[in-house]
């Protein structure tokens, strides 16, 4: 079987993007999908997206993590992808396209993509975390020495904790100094911490 693919990423979240307007791609084989995303025996990436056509929007955006099940919203993927959509001369400078958390609006500006997001309208402290939903579902962690925490143990153990055992959570760390938000983030589906999280931030 021959599958062509493209390669994508935004800020090191790394992505196999398919143009699957022809509805081809087997988008229940997560074997397949998995098999994909895995480095070093496969072509390696956080997740897979497909882009498809949509009645209403200039187009539709599925994402997949890299364990090969459809996740929530993907901000870099989304980003990602509206790039690829401009590529293949679906879109212009402006979109709006659908995800699995709704409709979305972005704008390519000097080749730098800006994407409307869910607004935040629930914030709940729950222990020492954060809990908040922006697309996709995310525990955020205050922290100190960001650089030397171990971002894989802790985010594991929070992730996998029963609190979110039904369906997961993406586990953010952030540290305030010299007047920046440090952020690093483990990733479930990815099960491992990736380079950058655009829902997450």
């Amino acid at each position: 079987m021959n599958i062509n693919f493209y390669k994508y990423h935004g800020t090191g979240n790394d992505f196999i993007i398919i143009d699957d307007r022809n509805n081809t791609f087997d988008s229940s084989n997560f074997n397949l999908i998995a098999s994909l995303c895995k480095r070093n025996f496969g072509i390696g990436a956080d997740g897979l997206i497909l882009l498809r056509n949509h009645s209403n929007y200039d187009f539709e955006m599925l994402y997949f993590n890299s364990n090969g099940h459809e996740s929530t919203m993907c901000g870099n993927g989304a980003r990602c992808i509206v790039a690829f959509a401009n590529k293949l001369d679906i879109i212009g400078p402006n979109t709006v396209f659908k995800a699995i958390d709704g409709v979305h609006k972005a704008k390519i500006i000097n080749n730098n993509i800006t994407l409307q997001m869910k607004d935040v309208l629930d914030i709940k402290k729950k222990n020492n975390f954060y809990l908040l939903n922006t697309g996709s579902p995310h525990c955020v962690k205050l922290v100190d020495d960001i650089y030397r925490y171990d971002v894989v143990e802790k985010g594991r153990e929070l992730r996998n904790s029963p609190f979110f055992l039904k369906h997961g959570v993406n586990v953010n760390f952030v540290e305030f100094k010299s007047d920046m938000l440090h952020v690093r983030t483990y990733e479930r589906g990815v099960e491992a911490e990736t380079l950058s999280c655009g829902t997450g931030v």
